[in-house]
Order: C-alpha cells, then sequence, then structure tokens
C-alpha cells in the first residue's frame, strides 16, 4: 500500500495528541502489509515541520519505505495528466506523481483525498 499526504498528517496528528483515530484503526487492520510512500508524499509532509523539528519529521516516516521517481513513473505522471486534462478532470501536479507511483509499482494508494484520485482509472483506492 501506498500511503499519501493526507494520511501521514491524520497519523501523525493521532500520535501527537495520543488519541487513536482512523488512522491509526487503518494500521492496526492493516499491521502486517508493507507501508509505502511517495518521495512527493516526504516533501508535502515535511512542509508541515520547521527546521528544528527535522528528526520529528523522519521519525515519522520511519515505517515506509519511500518509493523514488523514475523515468516510467514520469511517463505515466505526463500520460495521467494529458488524460485528466482532456477530460476537464485535472488534479494536481502532486496528485499525479502520487497515483502514477502506486501504478507503476502495482499499490493500492490509502487516502482521505478521494475527490482528485478516483478520477484516475484503475487506481485502487483505500480510504481509510
Amino acid at each position: 500500500m501506498l500511503f499519501d499526504t493526507t494520511f501521514l498528517i491524520d497519523f501523525e496528528r493521532e500520535v501527537k495528541r495520543s488519541q487513536s483515530g482512523r488512522a491509526c484503526a487503518f494500521l492496526t487492520a492493516y499491521r502486517s502489509a508493507p507501508l509505502y510512500v511517495s518521495i512527493i508524499s516526504v516533501g508535502e509532509f515535511a512542509e508541515g515541520f520547521d527546521a528544528t523539528r527535522q528528526h520529528d519529521c523522519w521519525l515519522c516516516l520511519q515505517h515506509y519505505a519511500v518509493l523514488e521517481l523514475n523515468r516510467d513513473i514520469a511517463w505515466r505522471a505526463g500520460q495521467l495528466s494529458r488524460q485528466l486534462r482532456s477530460a476537464g478532470q485535472s488534479i494536481g501536479d502532486n496528485d499525479l506523481w502520487i497515483a502514477a507511483t502506486a501504478l507503476h509499482h502495482g499499490l493500492s494508494l490509502v487516502t482521505g483525498n478521494t475527490a482528485h484520485f478516483q478520477r484516475i482509472n484503475g487506481l485502487p483506492i483505500l480510504f481509510y
């Protein structure tokens, strides 16, 4: 499963507040599943931490394998953008890269942002 930034933010908030919620429950239900995150989500997630909390950011992400971008993912992101734009259903560039990463690796996308990602044909989505 590839975890979107919305999930990472919600999980971090739950841990910070010591209050289990949807994100914690999801991880409990899928405790044996491998955890992946796109390098794009790492950048988006890092935005929520100032320079003095960089270590906290890396602690939050320590259980996720980070998937880097490559030429095949770039091609797929470009094709997704083309398809969505021609259908009048464009989404943000970062979401395109995240979706292309999930599709390239054959992973379901775990997200709270179904409005954007459900526009992408063939992308398995798990809403938490």
